[in-house]
């Protein structure tokens, strides 16, 4: 059983199924995703014989990094390597998804695979662009994770782990930190200050961690954002990462609030009807890139099965709360859709949508045949957009010195060996 993943009700049910209170399953919950304890021997909260069992029972599977990739401007790009999904009694929702995608495609995809996230930090907040699948099947030609296909979907654990791996790592290293500032800091103390500072000593660090007083934990103190915008179309492995998102968003678990997390998609109109009737959902970006059917056919061939008209009547129908707004992500392309009559028709698509917002990314350079737009087309998409009357913000991706911006994404040669799949990057 892998428990990474797991809802708090398919914990309860495991564990009632093999013979133990259901409230364990609780317990296991809050571990895992609150305390994020990935050991179950740690699991103290645990009876010694309960762990012992579990230990020969239940696997917890961490994304391993196998690489990371340092920029000048702070943010860390991961490659992490995937396990095999779960395939015991047990099936999930997201595991039957993913065995049907299997047979309408006609080979297995659960087979180890690689994925690439990205750690964004900045003074008052950080930002993790996660992936959903490895590879991907929409073919944006703009984009280098479309060189890949697809490979295989992620589960639901391998979603929420990529958060979890960020988060626990850069935690880590925000805590060594503050210990080493703390430590100079106590050299300055007179004797008795010292015996003061020492008087919670009896105190574990696992009970601080539980109580959320270990020292650097910036769970309260640093905004988190995670955006499905890493490898990967979101909707077309909806079960999975709904469940993750309902991780994620669950007070009781990871605990982001569904403002600060945001689901990107280049355009599946099911998909996006039915992210609509989800009680809690993360935010909707639609990757839009084009400014009529012609264009978008071409750079993002998905538009051919859900064309222009149909993509925002699902937009005008989604709903959205008193301060939400729907984000329209559009990459310019230099001489390709940075026109200034790409500019009026975008705004024209955007007339009558409600509460929108256009985010313009000027493309990222990568192996393909496309160019950076000019600054000045740039600054005259923005200004004819404002002057229209349509919300918009110019991004300007980070990472980019280490392929890590809006993108870039892609793995390069896979060889295999008789112990793990090495995997270059380009």
């Amino acid at each position: 059983m892998e428990l990474l993943g797991k809802s708090r009700e398919e914990l309860r049910e495991w564990l009632a199924g093999i013979g133990e209170p259901a409230y364990r399953g609780d317990q296991i919950y809050r571990a895992l995703y609150q305390e994020r304890t990935f050991e179950i021997a740690q699991m103290t909260v645990l009876p010694a014989e309960l762990r012992e069992r579990l230990e020969l029972a239940a696997t917890i599977t961490l994304p391993v990094v196998r690489q990371r990739y340092f920029s000048k401007d702070g943010s860390v790009r991961y490659l992490f390597g995937l396990g095999e999904s779960s395939e015991g009694k047990f099936a999930t929702e997201a595991q039957s998804s993913q065995r049907q995608t299997e047979k309408q495609i006609g080979r297995r995809m659960s087979r180890p695979a690689s994925v690439e996230a990205v750690w964004m930090p900045s003074e008052k907040r950080q930002t993790i662009c996660i992936s959903t699948q490895a590879g991907c099947a929409v073919d944006c030609q703009f984009c280098m994770t479309a060189q890949l296909g697809l490979i295989r979907n992620l589960t639901a654990g391998e979603i929420v782990g990529q958060i979890l791996v960020a988060l626990q790592e850069n935690e880590e290293k925000e805590g060594d930190n503050a210990e080493t500032q703390g430590t100079q800091r106590s050299g300055e103390k007179n004797e008795g200050e010292k015996r003061n500072a020492g008087e919670d000593a009896g105190v574990t660090k696992e009970e601080k961690k539980r109580a959320g007083l270990e020292t650097g934990v910036p769970r309260d103190k640093t905004q988190t954002n995670v955006v499905l915008m890493g490898q990967g179309e979101p909707l077309l492995n909806y079960e999975s990462v709904m469940a993750a998102m309902r991780i994620v968003l669950d007070k009781k678990a990871i605990g982001l609030a569904p403002k600060h997390v945001t689901l990107s998609t280049s355009g599946i109109v099911p998909g996006i009807e039915k992210l609509a009737k989800e009680a809690v959902r993360p935010k909707l970006a639609i990757s839009l890139n084009a400014s009529n059917d012609e264009q978008r056919d071409l750079l993002m061939p998905i538009n051919k099965k859900y064309p222009l008209k149909e993509l925002l009547a699902a937009c005008k129908r989604f709903p959205t709360g008193s301060r939400e707004y729907i984000t329209f992500e559009y990459v310019l392309l230099g001489g390709v859709n940075d026109t200034a009559e790409d500019a009026r028709r975008v705004a024209r698509l955007m007339s009558g949508l409600g509460r929108v917002k256009v985010n313009l990314i000027p493309w990222n350079p990568g192996a393909l045949p496309y160019k950076e737009p000019t600054e000045d087309a740039v600054a005259k998409f923005h200004r004819i957009l404002l002057e229209k009357g349509v919300p918009v913000f110019t991004r300007y991706s980070r990472g980019r010195d280490v392929m890590a911006a809006c993108g870039q994404l892609a793995l390069g040669e896979m060889k295999d060996s008789s112990k793990s799949s090495v995997i270059n990057i380009q």
